[in-house]
């Protein structure tokens, strides 16, 4: 706009020629010389916007994309978040399950320790061995002492021992109880019995039978029998035989547990 004033002006001064007073016509210089430095200055200014118009653009951009990766950023954090609350949830857990089992296991070591304390004095006289196998509490009386030579009828001295033993077992609740006949190698040699397979069962079954009527409760009871192949002792020599013609009753663990009682091995010996 202002440079179509400034050509209609220096037209005007051309038509008008010499008809124009000198000093008018100085006059319309300066002011086409005024209108070319604003038309300048703006042409400049104008320039200087648009510069600063892409800066700004730029700027803008780049703050989107600060914005996009802080969203990002931010998300990763709530994951990261999310993740370690669950870790945090999972730990706690664990060390819950894991008091609750110390809890637990305490709780039957004392139970053992108790029935060890029961027992003191038949172990002293040797009538009964408590030992640790594979984890279980086992009671162990000799064949010797409960019953005649290839006979699963109880002595007298058999039922004192297995009377003890059922007042001990019968305090203990919830807790099964597997009576295991054993012999040693030597064949059986009468008409009742065909092998150690009948002897070894035939005893254990009489031991649980005992149990029963002595008060212990008989759900929590079985009979099994192994005849002379889970030997304690070498068979090669009697006294060795000796410790393999024995009665085991094993306190079986809940399905619920897998009791360690390793910290009891120093306690009963090997």
């Amino acid at each position: 706009m202002k440079g179509r004033i400034i050509l209609g002006l220096a037209s005007g001064l051309l038509i008008l020629g010499c008809g124009i007073p000198e000093e008018q016509y100085n006059a319309k210089l300066k002011e086409i010389d005024n209108l070319k430095a604003q038309l300048q200055d703006a042409n400049g200014a104008n320039q200087k916007a648009n510069e600063e118009i892409q800066v700004l653009k730029s700027e803008n951009q780049r703050l989107a994309q600060r914005l996009t990766e802080l969203g990002e950023d931010v998300n990763k954090l709530m994951g990261e978040k999310s993740s370690l609350k669950n870790d945090l949830d999972e730990a706690k857990r664990v060390a819950e399950e894991l008091k609750r089992k110390q809890e637990q296991q305490q709780a039957r070591l004392a139970i053992f320790r108790n029935m060890l304390a029961k027992f003191k004095e038949m172990i002293d006289s040797g009538k009964l061995k408590v030992k640790i196998v594979r984890g279980r509490m086992v009671v162990e009386l000799s064949s010797n002492i409960l019953f005649p030579s290839g006979s699963n009828k109880l002595t007298d001295e058999g039922k004192t021992a297995l009377g003890q033993v059922a007042a001990v077992l019968a305090t203990i609740p919830d807790r099964d109880f597997q009576v295991a006949g054993h012999t040693d190698n030597v064949p059986i040699k009468n008409d009742r019995f065909r092998s150690n397979w009948e002897l070894s069962t035939a005893r254990a079954v009489t031991v649980v039978d005992f149990l029963q009527q002595a008060g212990v409760t008989p759900v929590h009871l079985s009979a099994a029998g192994y005849a002379e192949y889970q030997p304690a002792a070498d068979n090669g020599s009697e006294a060795g035989k000796m410790q393999n013609r024995r009665i085991e009753i094993i306190l079986m663990p809940n399905l619920d547990e897998l009791p360690d009682l390793s910290g009891l091995e120093s306690e009963v010996g090997k």
